[in-house]
């Protein structure tokens, strides 16, 4: 072959792999390699709320414990399965799988007189706010 059209080819390959890796690499590559942020689970963005603050400790009046999931760019995130522990009392139900909205609702009961402490986990990891209920 002729030295030009080797030359030639060489820098059209050349150019197509530059070409190939600007427009493969452009973004980050953390953003290529990691699952999208607005799907994981942030611990420090997900919350955790319980209305009333106060209840009667008949083991009838029930508090409703609200966990909100949300990701690192505080979106909410749904389809997540919730669980949260008390230090006092009994939680009606076991597991909730967070809506549209990333609200999963529980309810709380107790015998006891005392402060419970309720934590929550989303999918496993270990929401950072806790929130207390007091029964008296």
């Amino acid at each position: 072959m002729d030295k030009k059209i080797i030359g030639l080819m060489l820098v059209f390959f050349l150019s197509f792999g530059i070409f190939m890796t600007v427009l493969v690499f452009n973004k980050p590559i953390n953003q290529l390699t990691r699952a999208k942020e607005e799907s994981v689970v942030s611990e420090k963005n997900s919350l955790v709320f319980a209305w009333p603050l106060n209840a009667q400790a008949d083991g009838k009046s029930q508090n409703k414990i609200t966990v909100f999931v949300r990701s690192y760019t505080n979106k909410a995130i749904a389809d997540k399965p919730v669980v949260i522990e008390t230090t006092l009392g009994e939680v009606l139900e076991k597991e909730v799988v967070s809506g549209k909205d990333g609200k999963a609702e529980f309810h709380l009961t107790s015998n006891s007189k005392g402060v419970a402490e309720i934590t929550a986990k989303v999918a496993g990891i270990p929401i950072t706010q806790k929130v207390t209920v007091k029964f008296e």
